[in-house]
């Protein structure tokens, strides 16, 4: 059942606002360790993360603009709503819906040194798995890539294809950064192979 636009856009928000600013979190490397350039970035987290990720986006990029990538589904719609009550700009679609627009509008928010935001694993899976085309994007661009990988103390997993995690009340949250500097793909073979190990890595890190 769809969610109301007074839920999204106002009840939603709020909730994760309040929630987010209950967690005891730790960030390792401080950002100011990792040697991003000045420029755009790609930054991402898996999608039963994003209780966590979405805000703490904001949290690591203060001064940036942060466009959040949101699928045209209607959980995408509700979504979006709640990002856009927080902060965001958005750019609507997926790798599978307005793939090519959706990479010419990231392209264009890095062009401007915006950070955009996405989940690799998203809308639909399979979990803990990157798409091709995110880390495609950030090698052609030579774009660096920041993934949050997320742990709590205490969360409440539900029953979804992602695993969706929601954390407890002033759960202590452990974010652990990860620069991924992305090499020159001389073939297909070559990005299959390199998406399938950062996916594995990245998965087990969890």
């Amino acid at each position: 059942m769809p969610l109301s636009p007074v839920i999204s856009r106002h009840i939603l928000p709020a909730a994760l606002k309040l929630l987010y600013a209950s967690l005891r979190i730790s960030i390792t490397p401080a950002l100011r360790d990792i040697p991003l350039p000045h420029g755009g970035a790609l930054f991402a987290f898996w999608h039963g993360k994003m209780i966590t990720g979405w805000l703490l986006a904001r949290t690591l990029f203060p001064a940036k603009k942060v466009t959040a990538v949101v699928s045209i589904s209607e959980d995408g719609r509700a979504l979006a709503d709640t990002l856009e009550q927080c902060g965001f700009s958005l750019i609507r679609g997926s790798s599978s819906k307005g793939g090519d627009e959706v990479k010419r509008f990231m392209l264009g928010v890095l062009q401007k040194s915006g950070i955009v935001v996405f989940t690799p694993d998203g809308p639909r899976g399979p979990i803990n798995q990157f798409k091709y085309g995110a880390l495609r994007l950030a090698s052609s661009s030579h774009t660096p890539l920041l993934f949050a990988e997320i742990s709590y103390s205490s969360k409440w997993i539900l029953k979804s294809w992602d695993r969706f995690e929601i954390p407890k009340p002033f759960s202590k949250t452990i974010v652990k950064l990860h620069l991924l500097e992305l090499p020159t793909f001389h073939s297909e073979e070559e990005l299959q192979t390199y998406t399938t190990t950062i996916s594995e890595q990245l998965s087990h890190a969890q």
